[in-house]
């Protein structure tokens, strides 16, 4: 389901979600990457993990992200809802260094495995239940 129209309350809440730089980082790093755990955004924008839930719960409540379970680990990703709006506002910034820079780290952290992602994508799967269905 796409937005089409949006009330004024909404379209508030969208906007200070982009009024803060810290938040814009962690929208532009889900659009590109898909889905991201809380350790991975730390370690990328180099937040405490207070900061980083605290943006991350402030994005939910303004339902720009959502957030799946997989055992201990929380994956947040853009709302389907609210993706075409945020990705139209984000194509205005790609350009911006900071944010080709977060993209930069976490291109070289995935590349040499360091990231929590990776090793959860790659882990392998032993008694127990089935591991779940790739995505």
């Amino acid at each position: 389901m796409r937005l089409k129209h949006f009330t004024v309350a909404f379209g508030q809440q969208i906007f200070k979600a982009f009024g803060d730089e810290s938040r814009v980082r962690i929208l532009h790093l889900l659009w590109r990457n898909q889905e991201m755990v809380v350790a991975d955004l730390e370690q990328v924008l180099d937040f405490t993990q207070t900061k980083t839930s605290r943006q991350l719960a402030y994005l939910k409540n303004a339902g720009l992200v959502s957030v799946r379970r997989l055992d201990n680990w929380m994956f947040y990703f853009l709302k389907d809802e609210a993706r075409d709006l945020v990705l139209q506002l984000l194509e205005f910034m790609a350009r911006d260094p900071q944010l080709l820079h977060d993209q930069r780290i976490y291109q070289t952290l995935w590349s040499n495995r360091e990231l929590a992602a990776y090793k959860l994508q790659n882990r392998q799967w032993t008694g127990g239940a089935p591991p779940p269905p790739a995505q």
